[in-house]
């Protein structure tokens, strides 16, 4: 089952995919598919810590002409609804609140050829540190919504495999005006909006073998120019997981979702649940719920951000985590929680850099 807000590497950005499902993963896409016609629901806690620069390394920066900022943290929180139009084809929404908190900057005065955004020197009195630097502060609002699409055209229980594709779009409905301490717009960057509207695709794919659940996923964002001109760059999201059922079925997350689909008298008589009933459910009776125990490599390629056509030299990179995480399941709720430390931490130009991240959140089918 699929979820959009996932795997967050790039230093300034939230991520963009995951899964919701009652098993498996937790940040990388499985291939499975919610039953035709099942509701999924789920709140979604992400937060990230970044290595902040120091203010030396910031007036340093502005003695060359570079324009580098600090920020201490990103997180946000996102409701996501998915829903089974087929077996085979399922969709989701997401919307989120996104807040960076302690963003600074060098003063203009401190730049040596350099340039300070929307920044209006006149005004910058008010936050101007004496050491020369400008503590903006935080910037928090309602996110851009994303839908995604997840067709599974591929099937076979005998094997254990699935494999699916993902298509979708993020619309620009997150706020794009939102100011610092003494009144200044943001640059695009900081804002929780973008201003665009970008196109999503990508592919997944599973394999399960007993108790052991196998994925790999990796989802594109084709990004296009939005507010004050600026394109804020192509994103690769890239996953793979090893999952392990420790407590609970070993069936796969659709098929125990059936199973407690069919258990429910008002879905019994149901043809897909009058053929569901001849099978073994044994195994999906031993324990009332369910723990997994996950290891994935999550990661994110991410380009330059362009402002009018310009190359932002201090933007962009790639950032890999080793993410271990737990899921529990009871009923037809769920829960998870999984940290992620940087194995790979590789930015263009002056950034601040991941130091870790946290998602938590719990998932529920609503029928």
């Amino acid at each position: 089952m699929i979820l959009l807000l996932a795997a967050p590497a790039e230093a300034h950005h939230p991520g963009g995919g995951g899964n919701t499902g009652s098993g498996g993963p937790i940040n990388t896409i499985s291939a499975d598919t919610l039953s035709e016609g099942l509701i999924a629901a789920s709140i979604r806690y992400e937060f990230i810590r970044l290595g902040q620069l120091s203010d030396a390394d910031l007036l340093a920066a502005a003695s060359r002409g570079t324009h580098a900022h600090s920020i201490r943290s990103i997180d946000s929180v996102s409701l996501s609804v998915a829903y089974g139009i087929t077996n085979d084809l399922t969709v989701a929404v997401r919307a989120a609140g996104v807040r960076r908190s302690d963003i600074r900057e060098p003063g203009h005065d401190m730049l040596s050829g350099g340039h300070m955004g929307m920044m209006d020197a006149s005004d910058m009195g008010s936050l101007m540190s004496p050491d020369g630097i400008n503590r903006r502060g935080n910037s928090a609002g309602f996110g851009d919504v994303t839908m995604l699409g997840q067709y599974r055209f591929h099937s076979n229980a005998q094997s254990g495999t699935s494999a699916a594709v993902l298509f979708g779009f993020k619309a620009p409905t997150g706020s794009t005006d939102q100011r610092d301490a003494a009144g200044q717009l943001f640059q695009a960057q900081f804002q929780p909006g973008s201003g665009s509207w970008d196109g999503l695709f990508g592919a997944a794919v599973t394999k399960r073998a007993g108790r052991w659940s196998f994925d790999v996923s990796g989802l594109y964002y084709l990004i296009s120019t939005g507010t004050q001109d600026t394109n804020l760059g192509d994103r690769f999201l890239f996953g793979t997981a090893v999952s392990y059922r420790l407590v609970g079925p070993t069936g796969s997350a659709k098929e125990v979702e059936l199973h407690e689909y069919c258990m429910q008298p008002r879905n019994q008589l149901q043809e897909h649940c009058l053929y569901h009933a001849n099978h073994d459910h044994s195994d999906m009776k031993k324990t009332p719920y369910t723990l997994d125990l996950v290891l994935e490599l999550n990661g994110e390629w991410h380009d330059k951000q362009r402002i009018a056509g310009i190359p932002d030299p201090n933007s962009g990179g790639t950032t890999v985590y080793l993410t271990p995480g737990v899921r529990v399941g009871f009923d037809r709720f769920s829960g998870f929680v999984s940290v992620g430390v940087p194995v790979i931490n590789q930015h263009n130009g002056i950034q601040s850099k991941p130091d870790y991240r946290v998602l938590t959140g719990i998932g529920a089918r609503l029928n």
